[in-house]
């Protein structure tokens, strides 16, 4: 990569609106002015983990198609003490999605982001953060694209199985405990499941049949709940692939689907499929409403 074009990913910080400092990185487009430009929220998995200085291939795509790429360490994320870590505990669609919000408005305020041009996007963690982008603050987002991520928390935790007992202790503290009455509430609110009504941007679903920490379900049912509601979704469902695709022709037909999506909705550059898959992809493909 030493002769490669890589546009350079620099750190950056913002005051969140409840005064907190938050960590993240952006990445713009080589031989573009920093002003007005479509962006990309890439949202970290996790959300346990967090984004670091490096060579991403998405960030790198994403930048090379014209867009800025903004990466957040919403409280919760690792690597910056443990009163950034657990001031995100029990934060699920709280305060851990409002500092991706106060993300964009920070690149919105710096004339970085064209507001009309965000789209949101994130696999695990990050394709809930994309799911509750679109249910929850439908008004910041042109479009969303989740991968593998769970919409309803209460399916979710229940599907953690029995082997993954600490896990659960860990999702019970940290998340909500949906054996606790007290917690319902709380978990509710945090499902965009239950706000699908909301969803009015389009929507890029990717899902693995095989998945075995969020499962098919928890695509299908916003699926389902996005076309009961009349909106727009591309449901791209990977018969051979669990938590994240792995097989080459997968990842690549998804990544094909992911740029032309974003192509449509924000205006960026793109390489076509030549067909209506990548060859050897065992992508299963739903279109709901009618998506641009």
């Amino acid at each position: 990569l030493d002769d490669a074009p890589l546009a350079p990913m620099k750190p950056i910080d913002f005051t969140a609106r409840d005064g907190m400092k938050i960590h993240g990185y952006l990445t713009l487009p080589i031989g573009v002015a920093a002003k007005n430009l479509p962006m990309v929220l890439a949202v970290h998995g996790g959300p346990w983990g967090r984004d670091s200085w490096g060579f991403g291939p998405y960030t790198q795509l994403l930048a090379n198609r014209g867009y800025a790429v903004l990466q957040i360490n919403f409280r919760s994320s690792t690597g910056f003490g443990k009163k950034y870590l657990h001031a995100g505990d029990r934060e699920w669609g709280l305060t851990m999605q409002s500092d991706l919000t106060d993300g964009v408005k920070w690149a919105v305020d710096a004339g970085i982001a064209d507001p009309k041009r965000v789209a949101i996007f994130g696999g695990s963690y990050g394709g809930y953060a994309a799911l509750a982008g679109a249910a929850f603050t439908p008004d910041v987002y042109r479009c969303a694209i989740d991968e593998c991520g769970p919409s309803n928390l209460f399916t979710l935790l229940a599907s953690i199985p029995p082997y993954w007992a600490v896990i659960r202790a860990i999702f019970n503290t940290r998340v909500g405990n949906p054996d606790d009455p007290k917690d319902k509430e709380l978990l509710t609110a945090a499902s965009p499941l239950f706000s699908a009504d909301k969803i009015k941007i389009p929507m890029l679903i990717g899902q693995g049949a095989n998945d075995p920490r969020v499962k098919q379900a928890e695509a299908e049912q916003i699926v389902d709940a996005i076309a009961k509601h009349r909106g727009s979704a591309v449901y791209a469902l990977y018969t051979d692939e669990g938590h994240g695709f792995v097989r080459p022709e997968n990842r690549l037909d998804f990544t094909a689907r992911m740029e032309k999506f974003l192509a449509d909705n924000l205006g960026g550059r793109y390489e076509p499929m030549k067909e209506d898959r990548i060859p050897g992809s065992t992508a299963k493909i739903r279109v709901v409403g009618s998506p641009p």
